[in-house]
């Protein structure tokens, strides 16, 4: 069960906190990516506002951003897709093999809906994300996506881009080399699978490329060792729209507290 922020005094501890929000930035007309956390999802929905639910550690939850590939058609659907089936499984994941399981069901998911549907045949998404458990947690993506632990000690990228290293004199890279569907033709996927000890005060950071894209991680990391997850989540989301907002912008943050 998850509580707002507010309610947070009847809420078991140890504890998760996740903040969110989703936005089309400047540029799309419409917003392909889609979150989800726990039994919760957001999908193709346009806030700047910050939302904040709290679970009770000890229970597995996932929390994952999905990004729908821009320049395929209904990338919002791929990544929709994918949202509600890890917000169904989620609670059923107990381990390395499960979220590899997990996320090969999605790209099966993902293929099985064009089924029949031309308009539909290359959609495809990455996926980034994070399952909590009573002790430990599992980072794990498949394309750019992105997450991150964020430590006093600094900013340290959890995933592994699927993408090819960044021409000469650029930052980033718009190319990516594995997602969930994405072509004609199915493609197995090998998903990247961390595992992390979890300890109080933990804080992670699952973000689409709408934020790492146009803002350095020297930023990020500023943002985050200055603001509480509220404040910082509107810093970060601004941070990408005064830095001319290109792309589709999604990011939760997690603590771990008690």
């Amino acid at each position: 069960m998850a509580v707002s922020i507010a309610e947070r005094r009847d809420v078991e501890v140890p504890y998760i906190a996740v903040t969110a929000l989703s936005h089309a930035g400047l540029v799309r007309e419409h917003n392909e990516d889609s979150l989800v956390i726990g039994p919760w999802t957001l999908c193709g929905t346009v806030t700047q506002n910050p939302q904040t639910l709290v679970f009770p550690l000890g229970r597995p939850l996932v929390v994952a951003v999905a990004d729908g590939l821009g320049g395929q058609p209904a990338g919002e659907v791929a990544s929709e897709l994918v949202v509600r089936q890890l917000s169904s499984l989620g609670s059923t994941l107990d381990g390395p093999e499960a979220v590899g399981d997990a996320l090969s069901l999605c790209n099966r998911a993902v293929h099985s809906a064009t089924e029949g549907r031309p308009e539909l045949a290359t959609m495809g998404t990455t996926v980034a994300g994070a399952l909590v458990l009573t002790d430990s947690l599992l980072a794990f993506n498949v394309g750019d996506s992105k997450v991150f632990h964020a430590t006093p000690d600094g900013l340290r990228q959890i995933s592994v881009d699927d993408s090819p290293p960044p021409a000469p004199g650029h930052r980033t890279t718009s190319a990516v080399t594995q997602v969930l569907g994405g072509s004609r033709a199915y493609n197995d996927i090998t998903p990247h699978i961390a595992t992390l000890a979890v300890t109080e005060g933990d804080r992670y950071l699952v973000c689409s490329d709408g934020l790492t894209d146009p803002v350095p991680n020297e930023e990020i990391e500023a943002l985050l060792r200055v603001h509480d997850d509220g404040r910082a989540a509107f810093e970060l989301w601004k941070a990408a729209i005064d830095a001319g907002g290109p792309d589709n912008i999604t990011l939760a943050l997690l603590r771990i507290g008690a």
